[in-house]
């Protein structure tokens, strides 16, 4: 089983995946100076880290992060369990380390899906 599919494609497993909670809020205080918080929504921001990647597993990762919003497949540690949400990611950032014997290699990929 993959560790989390973007858009129904398996992705290699990531060196790192860090799962954020996120809460968006309303703040402010009252006349008491008693703070009042609206929560608005919870959502949830996938990090992302790959320390190294082929070139065909590079190609494969930023195709299928290529579309404005897609679904992402991941395991949730707040639900405990196999959890799917409609995701974007941020900027997409790309070490170039070498060639080895003619064949390019990657290092330290990373991004991050932020629910939509």
């Amino acid at each position: 089983m993959a560790l989390i599919k973007v858009g129904g494609t398996a992705l290699p497993d990531p060196t790192e995946l860090q799962v954020g909670v996120m809460d968006i809020s309303k703040a402010e205080r009252n006349a008491n100076g008693l703070m009042m918080i609206e929560r608005i929504a919870t959502k949830k921001k996938l990090e992302m880290k790959y320390s190294f990647v082929t070139d065909s597993e590079l190609k494969t990762i930023l195709q299928a992060l290529s579309p404005a919003f897609f679904n992402v497949e991941y395991i949730d540690p707040v639900e405990n369990g196999l959890r799917t949400g409609s995701f974007y990611c941020g900027d997409r950032n790309v070490g170039y380390v070498d060639y080895r014997n003619g064949i390019p290699r990657y290092k330290d990929l990373t991004f991050n899906l932020i629910e939509r």
